[in-house]
Formats: structure tokens, C-alpha cells, sequence
């Protein structure tokens, strides 16, 4: 049996393998195309992972937010395109969605107003920003849903 790591700051890749009680060498079986020392240095951060390797990872150590963490975290595309998903109970998840798309019940008419002659003016420009972060909230919520779900189905917590 392998030691036990105590380095502080472990990275999300590190910390997924180790909450399965697994060394780098019986991940490396697991994981069948990536060897205990790529393992290592990802882990340890001398080189990033590849996107297959994410996938591998993911799903061998049942974690499908590791695809999430690497793309808003690691890929340089991803940072700037896609946000970072916190995964949380499934009850307020719901609540969250229920809350957003309340509020844009309630944005929908300025939204008509703003853009139904296909400009937006400076006295619009404020509610429109608004309304647009209204919107992402609602595409976090769902990304946060789906995510949920992904890991209920990995873990067998739901059938697929």
C-alpha cells in the first residue's frame, strides 16, 4: 500500500482519487491508459491533464464535476466560455431554478420592450445587463441540474 499524501493545497484530480482510498498505482489500474507517474505529475501539477484524461478520470472515479472543474478551471477556452458549476442538494438547486425563473417572469416585458425595435439605447442599457445575468443564473441553475443528475446516474443513485 502506498503512503498516504499530507501536501496541503491537493489539487481536485488528487482529491477525487484519494476520497476512493486509492494510491496512483491502483488508479492507474482503474484508469488502464494513464500510468501512476502522469497521475503524479498531474496531481502534482508539473503537467495538465488532457481533455481524455479528464473524461477517463471522471467517470472511473465516478466525479463528473472534474470535467466541469477542468473546462472553467484549467482550459484556456473554457475559462473564458464556461462557468464554474457548484454542485448542491438537489432541493435547492430546484429552489434556485424556481427563484430565477420567477424573476424573469417578471423580466419579460422590459426584455419585449428594450428589444422589440432591434436596438438597444443607453437608457435600456442597464436593465438589459440585468436581464442577461438573469439569464445566466438560469443557465448555472440548469448546468447545476445536470451536473446533479450526471452524479446520482455515475453513483447509482438514479437509474439512467
Amino acid at each position: 500500500m502506498g503512503k498516504r499524501s499530507i501536501k496541503e493545497n491537493k489539487n481536485a484530480y488528487q482529491l477525487c482519487r484519494e476520497e476512493l482510498n486509492l494510491t496512483r498505482d491502483q488508479a492507474a489500474e482503474l484508469l488502464e491508459c494513464i500510468s501512476a507517474d502522469r497521475i503524479e505529475k498531474i496531481e502534482n501539477e508539473k503537467t495538465s491533464p488532457h481533455p481524455d484524461e479528464i473524461l477517463t478520470m471522471a467517470k472511473a472515479y465516478k466525479k463528473p464535476a472534474l470535467t466541469n472543474y477542468y473546462c472553467s478551471n484549467i482550459c484556456s477556452i473554457g475559462q473564458k466560455y464556461v462557468p464554474e458549476v457548484k454542485t448542491t442538494e438537489l432541493s435547492q438547486i430546484v429552489l434556485e431554478m424556481l427563484a430565477t425563473l420567477n424573476s424573469i417572469d417578471r423580466q419579460r416585458n422590459r426584455l419585449i420592450d428594450i428589444t422589440a425595435d432591434g436596438k438597444i439605447t443607453s437608457d435600456e442599457l442597464e436593465d438589459f445587463k440585468n436581464i442577461q445575468e438573469t439569464l445566466e443564473n438560469v443557465s448555472l441553475t440548469v448546468d447545476s441540474l445536470k451536473l446533479w443528475v450526471e452524479d446520482a446516474i455515475a453513483n447509482g443513485k438514479i437509474e439512467e
